[in-house]
C-alpha cells in the first residue's frame, strides 16, 4: 500500500478569535452557554498502557513509571450530569487518604468547559495545576481512549516537570463520573 504522513491534527481551530467564539450560536437551548466554542470536539484516536503488578514488571525487566494509587467511580443525578467527577474524586482522595492539595497535576476531561471550572471551584485547586496542555476541547475527545489519554497525557507532564502525583477524571455519560490517582517513584 501507499505510505501516507499524518502531519496536521485536524482538531484545532486555527483561526479561531474571542469574537468568533462570542457569535456562535447556542447549542441546546435558545438562552444556553453552550456552543461549539466551549466543547470538544470528538475525533480519531488510538493508544495503548501497559498495566501490571510489581512482579510481572520485573520478571519482564520493565522499569514502572507510574503507580495506580486509587480510584473512584460514582454517578450523580442524570438529568443534570457533568458533575460526577466531583463524588469519583472524592471517593478517590479518600481511599488514599490525600487531600486536594496532595495532588501536584489535575486532568479533568469536559465535554463542555463547565466541566473543569466546576469541578476546581467545589474540590479546590490551584488553576495552575488544571489541564495544563488543554483539555479535550483543545486536545480532542477521542471517545473510547479518553481515559487512556488523559493518564498519558498527565505522565508525560508529570515526568517533564518532576511531579510526583497526578489525579485524572472525567464524566462517563448519564451522570457517572470516574477518577484515577497515579504517582511516579521518588
Amino acid at each position: 500500500g501507499q505510505k501516507r504522513l499524518f502531519d496536521t491534527d485536524e482538531h484545532p481551530r486555527r483561526n479561531t478569535t474571542l469574537e468568533k467564539l462570542a457569535s456562535l450560536p447556542a447549542a441546546f437551548k435558545p438562552d444556553g452557554r453552550i456552543t461549539a466554542g466551549n466543547s470538544s470536539g470528538i475525533n480519531d484516536g488510538a493508544c495503548g498502557i501497559l498495566v501490571t503488578n510489581p512482579e510481572t514488571a520485573k520478571h519482564l525487566e520493565l522499569e514502572p513509571r507510574a503507580r495506580v494509587v486509587s480510584t473512584g467511580v460514582a454517578g450523580t443525578n442524570p438529568t443534570i450530569m457533568l458533575d460526577g467527577t466531583i463524588p469519583a474524586i472524592r471517593k478517590a482522595l479518600g481511599r488514599a487518604n490525600l487531600k486536594a492539595d496532595d495532588i501536584d497535576l489535575w486532568e479533568v476531561n469536559e465535554a463542555f468547559a463547565s466541566v473543569p471550572i466546576a469541578t476546581r471551584d467545589t474540590i479546590g485547586f490551584e488553576d495552575s495545576k488544571l489541564n495544563v496542555n488543554g483539555g479535550a476541547i483543545g486536545l480532542g475527545h477521542p471517545l473510547g481512549m479518553s481515559g487512556a489519554r488523559l493518564i498519558t497525557t498527565m505522565l508525560h507532564e508529570m515526568e517533564r516537570q518532576d511531579l510526583h502525583r497526578g489525579l485524572a477524571t472525567l464524566c462517563i455519560g448519564f451522570g457517572m463520573g470516574v477518577a484515577t490517582i497515579i504517582e511516579r517513584p521518588r
